[in-house]
C-alpha cells in the first residue's frame, strides 16, 4: 500500500512540476508627481496568464532601496486579479518625502539622478498549487527633475 502511495505522490509531483506558471516583468521606477509634501513615484509589473480564467492576487509587496537604505517599501493586500489569458498591468505607486530624498543628496549630487534597486513580490493563488509568489526586481537609474521642472509642475492643473 505505502507503494502505491509513493507512486500517487511521485506522479502528483511531476505533474504539478509542469504546471504553466504565469510570468511578471518589471518595468523602471518613474516619477509620477512631484507635490509640495513629497514625490509620487511609480513602478509597473506586467503579468501574463497562461489560464484560461482570471487569478486573485493575494498581495503586492515592494521595496525600493538607494544607497543601501530603504526608500521606500509596503504591501497593498489584495490589489486585483490577473485577466485570463492575457496580459495585465498593475501599478505599484509609491511616496517618498522629500527630506528623506534630501538624505540620498550625497548620491543625488554626483549626477542628479537616484541609483535604485526595486524589489516586488507578487503573490497568486494558484488552482491546485496554492498561493505562489513571484519575486521580481530592476535596478536603475532615476533622473531627478530640474528645480524649474518642480515648479512649472505645481502650476500644471493636474496638481
Amino acid at each position: 500500500m505505502s507503494s502505491l502511495m509513493d507512486k500517487a505522490k511521485g506522479f502528483v509531483a511531476e505533474k504539478i512540476a509542469h504546471v504553466k506558471m504565469p510570468e511578471a516583468s518589471l518595468k523602471d521606477v518613474s516619477v509620477k508627481h512631484l507635490g509640495r509634501d513629497g514625490a509620487r513615484f511609480n513602478g509597473e509589473v506586467s503579468v501574463d496568464n497562461p489560464y484560461s480564467h482570471r487569478l486573485p492576487i493575494c498581495e503586492l509587496t515592494y521595496t525600493l532601496k538607494s544607497a543601501d537604505r530603504v526608500v521606500a517599501s509596503g504591501t497593498m493586500m489584495d490589489p486585483g486579479w490577473i485577466e485570463a489569458s492575457g496580459l495585465t498591468k498593475l501599478e505599484v505607486p509609491f511616496k517618498v518625502p522629500y527630506d528623506f530624498l534630501m538624505s540620498l543628496l550625497r548620491d543625488i549630487g554626483r549626477d542628479w539622478d537616484i541609483d535604485y534597486v526595486f524589489d516586488v513580490g507578487l503573490t497568486i493563488d494558484l488552482p491546485i498549487v496554492g498561493n505562489f509568489t513571484i519575486p521580481l526586481s530592476t535596478k536603475g537609474e532615476l533622473k531627478l527633475p530640474s528645480i524649474t521642472d518642480f515648479f512649472s509642475r505645481e502650476k500644471s492643473p493636474e496638481s
